[in-house]
């Protein structure tokens, strides 16, 4: 598989894993930061794109009023599956959408938003015009990113764990895609390149990463996300090996019981 198309292959187990393992560990906090910023505006329709297995869009449904129209889309149907089994408080429409092809018309929504998934757009400048040309005037595109990678401690441990079985060509997802867009004036160039004229507002959050056992990270980050595509590639056996590593790096740095750790992102907010 070409690396472009397995950083986005969401498929198989991983959904099932992503929600069950990665939204309580790391992505929870900033759903309902987003969800905040979003009810503040008190907006009428809102699209969200990259909605994976709906993290956001449960908030989303929770925090705004019934009377609010919310599409949740996504490129990925397993994933999109997945959100809509676990469901809503309410209902929303669950599509399966291109972000670089938004199959909506001009000037549809009030708010666009995105959680942690600008990364994995191949052409981050058409996606963002897409969000652009579907957002009314004086409507907001909001969407959050992951800092570096030395910024978010488990991800970064499991990245520097793999490099020991792997040292010809070791396998460098996490720190490639998930933190590989973390530099606020590549952003803004990308966001101007989109058709935006104005300067977008860029807040930085930390929060922390907790979980029962150094086990449940690892799993999560080499079993929930696209890395395990690279580290199948590497042999039918090494995605238990890999699994084993990385729990053994987190313990050695964070202790054999309950772990925690730093994770930090960036939220990125800019007006039509």
């Amino acid at each position: 598989m070409h690396p472009l198309e397995s950083d986005r292959a969401f498929a198989g187990s991983i959904p099932q894993l992503y929600e069950q393992y990665l939204v309580p560990l790391i992505f929870e906090p900033y759903a309902a930061d987003l969800a905040r910023r979003v009810s503040l505006r008190e907006p009428s329709h809102v699209l969200e794109a990259a909605a994976g297995t709906g993290v956001v869009t449960r908030q989303l449904a929770s925090a705004l009023p019934p009377s609010v129209s919310i599409i949740a889309s996504d490129l990925n149907q397993p994933m999109l599956e997945h959100a809509a089994a676990v469901g809503t408080t309410r209902p929303v429409e669950w599509r399966q959408a291109d972000a670089m092809q938004l199959p909506f018309s001009d000037k549809s929504f009030d708010v666009v938003v995105c959680q942690f998934g600008v990364m994995f757009f191949p052409d981050k400048a058409k996606a963002f015009s897409e969000a652009r040309r579907v957002l009314r005037a004086g409507g907001i595109f909001i969407f959050n990113v992951w800092d570096r990678i030395d910024e978010n401690d488990f991800a970064d441990t499991v990245t520097q764990a793999l490099e020991a079985p792997f040292p010809a060509d070791p396998p460098r997802f996490l720190a490639r895609v998930p933190h590989g867009y973390h530099d606020s004036w590549a952003i803004a160039q990308d966001l101007t390149r989109g058709g935006f004229n104005r300067s977008p507002e860029f807040a930085t959050l930390a929060a922390r990463s907790r979980a029962d056992s150094p086990r449940i990270p690892a799993v999560a980050y080499c079993q929930g996300t696209p890395l395990r595509s690279e580290i199948e590639a590497r042999g039918p056996s090494c995605l238990g090996e890999a699994t084993d590593i990385a729990t053994a790096a987190i313990a050695i740095r964070f202790g054999s019981d309950a772990v925690d750790a730093r994770i930090q992102a960036h939220v990125v907010t800019i007006e039509r």
